[in-house]
Formats: C-alpha cells, structure tokens, sequence
C-alpha cells in the first residue's frame, strides 16, 4: 500500500505503466479504461473532488462489486453442489463472501500493493482489503461484463487463493461473535423463537428473529432452536457489517 501523492496528470497512481503491468498480471488480460480500475483502489481516506464536486473514491464500485459477487458465488455453489440444500448453500456462500474472507483473499492477490490510501499501515481499517476486492470486481464488470468478471473470480480467485474444503470445515459460532458485539456496545440482544411442522417430513422447523434494541435485524431457520439461532446470528453480522476475530 502507498500513500496518495497526485502528480502533474492528475493521476493517483506513481507509475501507471507499472500499474497497467500489475493488473494485467492480476487479471490475465489487458485493463480498457485504466481509469476505473485506479479509481477501485482509491481508499476514501485518499478521496479528492472534482470541480463539479464528484468525489473519487473506491466506494462506488465496492457497492457494485459486492452485489456481482455474490451473484457469482450463488451461482458457482449452486452448480458445484447439485444436490445441497437452500441452508448449506446460504452458509457456504456467507463463508466465502464475509469480510474476514474477502480480507484474506485480499491479501493473498496482493492488492495491498495497489491500494491508495492517506492511512498508515498500522491505521488501515481491518476490511480495506476485501473493500479492494469488491471494487476491482466492481470495475472489471463495467470494463468487461458479467462473463469474463465471473471467470476471472472463480479461476483466478476462488480455485487458486481459496480452500473450499477448509471454508466447508471451520465451524463458527455467530451468535456468541453478535452477543459480544452487543455486550461491548452496551446494547440489548434477544432472540424470539417460534416451532412448526416442517413440510413433509414431520420434524419441527424453528424459526428465531434476532432484535438488537427492540428492532429487528435478521431471522434464521433450522431444524433445532440452536442452528436456527446460528443462522440469524450470522445473518445479523453480515448485514452489520461485522467480522470474526
């Protein structure tokens, strides 16, 4: 990562040809509009405006982004896993697209060398890294399409910088990760459950919504009251944004 020094071209990045070099190894192919991958790798903290108040900054594309990859990852396990049911397809997906994830891969890609930030190292925001990856794969969508920002992801991100079988095997425990969150902010945590019968094969279903401050934030099913908690737990950190440690 280096920080944000414009030079007399009004670009953000030091060597563009080293970056077109960077990212057409990264990518595996050549980047069209160079603008718009500069911009997905500009931090806020490195947000400048132009003179009709547009402020340029990576947030618009890690928006995008983190739609398309959802999208990719729903479609990639659906097809890997033919016979898996709605609950191991949601938690798998979460698994892969949570911000401790997104991080890690991340890294792994090396596009800590290409963020632009005002930050220091030891001031960078923990999820600066899969913010990065969202945008990229925000800017590459609109460079190239949907196809190619597929293949990309799953070939040159997911197969070679991720072990699906580790993500199918760590358990985590979500709702002891939100109890703590709500503890540390002096916030009031309830879980509400309800039991039917399940279509079909007579086991009960339970169904628990998740209330932080009386408001509600998330809802989960599962065949114990347990996993259906669990998976409002892990619903409520994903829509807060909130990581494991």
């Amino acid at each position: 990562m280096f920080l944000l020094n414009r030079n007399n071209n009004q670009t953000l990045i030091h060597n563009r040809s080293e970056f077109r070099s960077n990212l057409k190894r990264l990518l595996g192919i050549r980047p069209r509009n160079l603008r718009l991958y500069e911009k997905a790798f500009i931090h806020r903290s490195a947000t400048y405006t132009l003179p009709d108040g547009t402020k340029i900054n990576n947030e618009r594309l890690e928006y995008l982004g983190d739609s398309i990859i959802d999208g990719i990852v729903s479609d990639y396990l659906f097809r890997l896993y033919p016979e898996a049911t709605e609950g191991f397809l949601t938690k798998t997906r979460s698994r892969i697209v949570n911000r401790e994830t997104l991080n890690q891969l991340g890294l792994s890609m090396g596009l800590d060398k290409l963020i632009v930030s005002n930050l220091a190292p030891s001031d960078s925001p923990r999820n600066l890294y899969g913010n990065a990856v969202e945008a990229l794969l925000g800017a590459l969508f609109l460079d190239t399409g949907f196809d190619r920002t597929r293949r990309f992801f799953i070939e040159k991100v997911l197969k070679k910088h991720l072990n699906l079988d580790t993500v199918l095997a760590s358990e985590t425990d979500y709702k002891s990760i939100i109890l703590e969150y709500c503890q540390k902010n002096k916030q009031k945590l309830n879980f509400t459950s309800r039991e039917k019968p399940s279509a079909g094969n007579g086991h009960p279903l339970f169904t628990v919504t998740l209330e932080i401050n009386s408001e509600v934030i998330s809802q989960g099913e599962g065949t114990t009251k347990k996993e259906a908690e669990q998976e409002a737990s892990m619903a409520a950190l994903n829509k807060l944004g909130i990581t494991k440690k």
